[in-house]
């Protein structure tokens, strides 16, 4: 599998995956085209941003302002891997394409051990991301959902073996001087 990925990937392919939350869509963060086509994919509006996601922080942080705030440290290491999107200045390593021009990025780590094993397979370990559905309806949920919301859409939908989206959002939190800000409330409570 890890080679098949890869080459798909490296290819300006989308695949599609299970996560703690819901199922994905994701791509390199270096392939703007690939971008390009998860956004026509979903039909989704230019000013939405992606986000990026990976099995660890670690690999995440080349894609952060350094030094990370106090706050969002402290929320890292308490929710992630987790059901938690925080959003962090960004550094000159991610592109504007990702962001729809935003001096920000938001991150997360899903608490899923295909995702993670997924990312540990894969060249850099980070995929831009965004909810496997059409824009304004529901996520898919189970694999037979992705196949049917965007299955002829994307080069490869992988299986979630076992390790099942338990269905409830990602709470999204930013920062305002340095308080968290809740931009949308889901299964994490700060």
């Amino acid at each position: 599998m890890k080679n098949t990925v890869n080459e798909i990937l490296k290819n300006n392919g989308v695949i599609a995956f299970v996560t703690d939350t819901v199922w994905g869509l994701g791509c390199l963060p270096s392939s703007e085209k690939a971008v390009k086509r998860i956004y026509e994919i979903k039909h989704r509006e230019a000013v939405k941003p992606l986000i990026l996601m990976s099995h660890d922080i670690y690999p995440l942080l080349d894609y952060l302002k350094q030094p990370v705030e106090k706050e969002g440290q402290r929320l890292i290491k308490k929710y992630f891997p987790g059901a938690l999107t925080v959003i962090l200045d960004k550094s000159e390593n991610t592109p504007d394409y990702l962001t729809s021009g935003m001096a920000t990025v938001g991150i997360r780590v899903p608490d899923n051990q295909t995702f993670a094993r997924l990312c540990r397979e894969i060249d850099g370990g980070v995929l831009a991301t965004t909810s496997a559905n059409i824009s304004g309806e529901s996520p898919a949920l189970t694999y037979e959902e992705a196949v049917k919301y965007i299955g002829g859409k994307v080069d490869l939908i992988l299986p979630s073996n076992g390790f099942e989206a338990k269905g409830r959002a990602s709470t999204v939190v930013g920062f305002k001087d340095e308080n968290p800000v809740i931009y949308r409330q889901g299964d994490v409570v700060i």
